[in-house]
């Protein structure tokens, strides 16, 4: 936050216009307040290059960030990332002979490019949870529900932003946004400074900010490489595990090699790395092996699973029939639980930011130029026609559906002014998303249940409506990060307010295709004829009309991907929501009606997943519990228990909860990055420059470090490659060829296969982790000093 004097100028604009810029004499901090780039001052800021760079960075941390989401069920704030490759992509191409960007255009790119992971991560909470209820993750839904959410967040929050980034600036601290301004800074341009009247006195910066950008393209490289090796080549084991015997039966430890998920953890710090990976060592180290104990002398199925017996199941099996619905109760529970600790600040911030709106008149035309909005017309015409075409839209099963856009209008509109309120006082990482999403299902499927509306075409319904508010909570808090560094460096409100709204608009259309590719891409046909998991009798049949669902017409399909030379023949689809005879999901049934294969998903697929998506998962329990009441409450409950006893004992349960769910082998690397974060911190903190800062501004401090910089690195090159990959195996020759190369490398390759592989498969990871360690301590990739041209 910048503490200099304001200019005389703007105390003369402050007094004749006070609602425009915000100032109230009884904020000492606005008081204090001047941006970065004067008001006055005339910068280019939204051109085409910045605006194109902006969209495609957005896409590709969006992508990155669905991964992220799929696989551990959270995100990492992209803001930071995008603004220094930006400064660096510009830095470059100004030594190529154009023109390097002003400090207005990188905070577009980074407003314009953090869209995309927010909406990344509605869609992977909510939207994956409709092939667990056994419908169609349809193309036109996903994206609807994207772009619908993702613009209502933004056009929300519009109204809102003097009330909560300028009237209570000082108060309410935006960290990430605060620390995205600073990277902004640090990187300015020759011009940028000169604007802000600094270039004078600053004649040797440290140019943090193109360094840094080194540091996370170096990441990026290494983590696409390192993953594109493992998964295409399999040059060494994805999943080094130890299963014990007696007298410990079933219980193991595993860890992923995965470099995003190190990344994730050296970014998220030691604590809640630590409290996550205790949930997974209740799993596979307490529970796991008691269910063995315990069940191994049970003579016939333990319910809910209903065709092996305990003491033939591996460790796997009994976490997918068992702890699964432990962890989801934990996590309901514990998502419900941050929320209700959080009503003294959600009801406070809204009761504050509704105030100050009704207070705040809006700008006129003489308005700063660090003061105008988009207009409310623009703004309040949005919000209707979206709502509009949330009505009319078929897909959502939402058409004509009053009911269904006054809760979206309701819960949409409380939690953007919450999300965005919270963002402000804890910062996008700990803000409950989750949680809000979580209270929307609830209510909503509780309404649905009071008018009767429980048949299985509702339960799309009520997700829809869970989903729209679940993105537009989400971007509504960017977007506020993003306005926040906007205010400090001195940028034109409006123009990254249109920024975010193209972002969010391309990141949307892109993510829909790339969430149905993911899903594609390990979705596995199981005969039904050859799985003793089925037990439909001999004489049954789907009816003609269960073909048909919500009003369509019949739908056929071929087999796709690598299984589509086994069978070319095309049948009819059923969407089967209960679990008489076999599992819940889509099935391929001949023109008989007879059920020919289970269709199971690669995204929280019964057999071989290839994306667990565990906050999908909890939402989907949510409305099947509620709306169809088939959940094995007596599993679900012991895992409630289990957060009211870790809140009782003081510790953050929806960490540990998320731990429980997740396997062992997911929260392990993101415990050892946790780990490397701690003994990196530990030791920057006895620097002597260091050694008069408080918790908070180390925080900010250790928040830009190089490590952090690398750790972002290895995220969205891991996560890209993975994405990269799952479109490989779309592709039925190109899935023949991969199987090729780990055939090879379970024959002649000790690190993939092997007495020792699991042992010998760590290595590369060691390295990965060694590297972290040495850059986070900032012995590699050092800052170097920059001198501004004359």
């Amino acid at each position: 936050m910048s503490t200099e004097i304001i200019s005389p100028s703007d105390a003369a604009a402050a007094q004749e216009y006070p609602d425009r810029i915000g100032f109230k004499p009884d904020n000492p901090f606005l008081a204090a307040f001047r941006p970065y780039i004067p008001p006055g001052a005339s910068l280019r800021e939204m051109t085409v290059i910045p605006m194109v760079m902006g969209t495609v960075l957005g896409i590709i941390f969006g992508a990155s960030s669905l991964y992220l989401v799929l696989k551990v069920g959270l995100t990492v704030s992209a803001s930071i990332p995008v603004a220094v490759i930006a400064i660096t992509l510009f830095r470059v191409l100004s030594k190529l002979g154009l023109r390097d960007a002003t400090i207005l255009d990188n905070n577009i790119v980074q407003t314009d490019g953090s869209a995309g992971e927010s909406i990344a991560f509605g869609l992977g909470v909510t939207m994956p949870a409709i092939l667990i209820l056994g419908f169609d993750l349809e193309l036109m839904r996903v994206m609807l529900v994207a772009v619908l959410g993702g613009l209502l967040g933004i056009l929300m929050m519009i109204p809102l932003r003097r009330a909560l980034i300028v009237a209570q600036h000082g108060y309410l601290k935006y960290p990430e946004g605060t620390a995205c301004a600073e990277v902004l800074k640090a990187g300015a341009s020759d011009e940028s400074r000169a604007a802000a009247a600094e270039a004078a006195k600053e004649t040797g910066i440290v140019d943090e900010a193109t360094t840094g950008g080194k540091t996370i393209i170096t990441g990026f490289g290494i983590g696409f490489v390192y993953y594109a090796l493992e998964q295409i080549w399999k040059t060494w084991k994805e999943y080094p595990t130890k299963v014990f015997g007696k007298p410990f039966e079933a219980g193991s430890i595993s860890i992923e090699n995965n470099p995003a998920l190190l990344g994730v953890g050296y970014i998220i710090g030691p604590r809640i790395s630590s409290i996550m990976v205790g949930g997974g060592v209740l799993s596979y180290l307490v529970l796991i092996p008691a269910i063995k104990y315990f069940g191994s002398g049970w003579t016939t199925p333990l319910s809910p699973e209903t065709a092996h017996l305990i003491k033939d199941m591996s460790v796997t099996q009994i976490q997918k029939a068992y702890i699964l619905y432990i962890g989801a109760g934990a996590v309901a529970a514990g998502g419900i639980i941050s929320l209700v600790r959080s009503l003294p600040v959600i009801w406070g911030g809204l009761k504050g930011g509704l105030a100050d709106l009704r207070t705040t008149r809006s700008a006129s035309a003489g308005a700063p130029r660090t003061d105008q909005d988009l207009s409310m017309k623009f703004v309040l015409g949005g919000i209707i026609v979206l709502l509009l075409a949330i009505m009319l839209a078929p897909q959502l099963n939402l058409r004509f559906n009053l009911l269904g856009a006054l809760l979206i209008v309701a819960f949409g509109f409380l939690f953007v002014t919450v999300s965005s309120r919270l963002t402000g006082e804890i910062g996008s990482s700990s803000n409950p998303i989750s949680g809000m999403t979580v209270a929307t299902l609830l209510l909503t499927c509780l309404v649905f249940l009071i008018i009767g509306w429980t048949t299985p075409p509702y339960f799309v319904t009520a997700l829809s409506i869970g989903g729209i508010v679940c993105i537009a909570a989400s971007n509504g808090g960017t977007t506020s990060q993003d306005l926040k560094t906007g205010f400090l460096v001195g940028s034109t409100p409006k123009y990254q307010q249109v920024a975010i709204l193209v972002g969010a608009l391309t990141s949307a259309l892109a993510l829909g295709p790339i969430l149905l590719a993911m899903n594609q891409s390990g979705t596995a046909y199981v005969p039904v004829a050859q799985s003793k998991d089925f037990s439909f009798p001999s004489d049954f049949h789907f009816t003609t009309d269960q073909y048909v669902m919500s009003g369509n017409q019949p739908k056929h399909e071929r087999l796709q991907g690598g299984q589509a030379s086994s069978d070319t023949k095309e049948y009819n689809v059923v969407h089967k929501t209960t679990t008489d005879y076999g599992p819940s999901g889509r099935y391929l049934v001949n023109e008989q009606g007879v059920p020919v294969y289970l269709v199971d998903p690669g995204i929280n697929g019964i057999y071989n997943p290839r994306f667990t998506a565990p906050k999908a998962t909890l939402m989907s329990y949510i409305i099947k519990g509620i709306l169809s009441r088939q959940l094995p409450w007596g599993l679900v409950l012991l895992g409630v228990m289990i957060s009211i006893v870790l809140e009782l004992g003081g510790i953050p349960s929806l960490a540990f909860a998320v731990g429980v769910y997740l396997p062992i082998s997911t929260s392990a690397p993101i415990f050892v990055g946790g780990a490397i974060r701690w003994a990196v911190d530990k030791y920057l903190r006895k620097k002597p420059e260091h050694q008069k800062l408080t918790e908070e501004q180390m925080a900010a401090e250790t928040d830009k470090s190089p490590g952090v910089l690398l750790a972002s690195g290895y995220i969205a090159g891991a996560t890209l490659a993975g994405v990269v990959f799952a479109f490989l195996n779309l592709k039925e020759g190109i899935v023949t060829r991969l199987g090729g190369f780990e055939n090879w490398a379970k024959e002649h390759n000790p690190l993939f296969e092997g007495p020792h592989a699991d042992l010998l498969g760590l290595i590369p990871f060691a390295v990965l982790t060694i590297l972290l360690y040495i850059v986070g301590r900032e012995l590699l990739l050092k800052p170097k000093a920059y001198v501004p041209k004359r």
